[in-house]
């Protein structure tokens, strides 16, 4: 298996497991993984935040782990990368409104490098317009931004994900063992036992 370098596009209040647990899994397989964040450097922190499904109406929250980052956003170009990673939760409500950020999803959707985003990420993947006619799974709150953005949402179970071209999506952090080997299946990494 070949390496591949996979950027990390997360922020403040990003979902703590689908930063850190892809982040590290990626890691494990022997893919490099850059981890960024607008506005910030390699070794700045951000905050993340748990989100869990405890019978309320959405989920709750809790603060998380602070998160170190190991690259800089600004020196973050598509061209050197062969996958883009969203991590969901509050932070893509925020990131979609930085113009370098709808760019830099826009180029890795330009070139058809695999995407995966989770939760929340679809809120990226609508505001850089690169979703329409596409199947997208999302946080179902994320539902009318996906249809508006001209995809088709995809109302699959919290522990699932579904793969459309070079998007691999999910409704969140349950779903990582599908949404990671469905990601890991586009990048062409093989495990074996």
């Amino acid at each position: 298996m070949a390496t591949k370098k996979i950027l990390l596009l997360t922020g403040d209040f990003a979902e703590d497991y689908e930063t850190m647990v892809p982040f590290q899994a990626l890691q494990m397989v022997g893919h490099m993984v850059h981890a960024v964040c607008p506005g910030k450097k390699k070794g700045d922190k951000i905050k993340t935040a748990i989100h869990d499904f405890e019978g309320d109406q959405t989920y709750t929250e809790k603060p998380g782990h602070l998160f170190a980052l190991n690259a800089d956003f600004a020196e973050a170009d598509a061209g050197s990368y062969d996958a883009l990673m969203i991590a969901g939760g509050r932070a893509p409500e925020y990131l979609r409104l930085d113009p370098q950020v709808i760019a830099l999803v826009q180029a890795f959707a330009r070139d058809d490098k695999p995407i995966a985003a989770v939760c929340h990420g679809a809120q990226l993947l609508a505001a850089a317009d690169v979703i329409r006619g596409r199947r997208v799974s999302a946080y179902p709150a994320c539902s009318p931004e996906v249809r508006m953005a001209g995809g088709e949402y995809a109302e699959i179970a919290v522990d699932a994900a579904v793969t459309d071209g070079n998007l691999v999506t999910a409704p969140a952090w349950p779903a990582h063992p599908q949404w990671l080997a469905q990601f890991l299946a586009l990048l062409g990494t093989k495990i074996e036992a």
